[in-house]
């Protein structure tokens, strides 16, 4: 009997959804974000140092410096992250997201 991918839970986190709350990130979407582009953000902070810390502004300006194959590999990473159900509390996005940027001064 053939299962129809109608009946498969759909994927709690497409690549596009991460691929969107990136571009947000680079294009400066200083915004409220939503639960599941506040999940993307702080899985970004846990699978890639170099962001662990940085405010979205940040964060932003570290994407758009990336190449295309980094970037097609951070989503698949956080995409990862995402799925593994390993919490993401470990950091309290809140407090990182408004932080004032050590690159404004």
């Amino acid at each position: 009997m053939k299962q129809t991918r109608a009946s498969a839970a759909p994927d709690p986190v497409s690549e596009m959804l991460i691929v969107d709350t990136f571009t947000k990130l680079i294009f400066g979407g200083e915004g409220e974000f939503d639960e599941r582009e506040q999940a993307i953000v702080q899985a970004l902070r846990l699978v890639d140092v170099n962001v662990a810390l940085d405010n979205r502004r940040e964060m932003g300006a570290y994407l758009r410096a990336l190449g295309v194959r980094e970037m097609i590999q951070l989503v698949s990473q956080v995409k990862e992250r995402l799925l593994s159900g390993v919490p993401l509390s470990l950091l309290d996005t809140r407090s990182l997201a408004n932080r004032p940027s050590l690159h404004s001064r």
